[in-house]
């Protein structure tokens, strides 16, 4: 793996960094941009189905991204040989935290298809829960997280 990434570093890193980008930056562009828009639609049931068909965009754009940060980060952690160095713990929170970033990621895919299944039962008070939630809290959770990762990168990246 150490070869693999000794040839095309460049690559890796670019794909990894760009990954990130689209991740956190689509988070944050959904939840301080496009949902500020959705609050002027005025019937509730339109607003959530709106909210509900951007997530799913958002999402199918992203998780290829998510596929390929963790792939590029295997590389990283590999090719860096960051296992055994002074720099593990701090790899590992990295590690850690987008991994923790995935499975919110997972469980906001979950969320919100069922909120979708109970919008078109006509369950808007159960939709209306499922979708809430991610956007209150499922998404700014992992926007603070995908930033503190950024930062950790950051550092590990000066510090190589």
């Amino acid at each position: 793996m150490q070869d693999i990434f000794a040839e095309y570093r460049t690559l890796i890193i670019f794909l990894h960094v760009i990954s990130g980008v689209v991740w956190v930056g689509g988070m944050i562009a959904m939840r301080y941009a496009a949902h500020q828009s959705f609050l002027n639609i005025e019937s509730p049931q339109k607003r959530l189905e709106h909210i509900a068909y951007a997530l799913k965009r958002l999402f199918n754009i992203v998780l290829p991204f998510v596929i390929t940060l963790l792939i590029t980060a295997v590389f990283m952690i590999k090719g860096y040989s960051l296992n055994g160095s002074d720099l593990a713990p701090l790899s590992h929170a990295k590690e850690a935290i987008w991994t923790l970033m995935f499975l919110n990621l997972m469980v906001m895919i979950f969320r919100r298809a069922r909120g979708e299944k109970l919008l078109n039962k006509g369950d808007m008070v159960g939709a209306k829960n499922q979708i809430e939630f991610i956007g209150k809290f499922m998404v700014p959770i992992n926007i603070a997280l995908g930033i503190i990762a950024i930062f950790i990168g950051t550092y590990l990246s000066n510090s190589l």
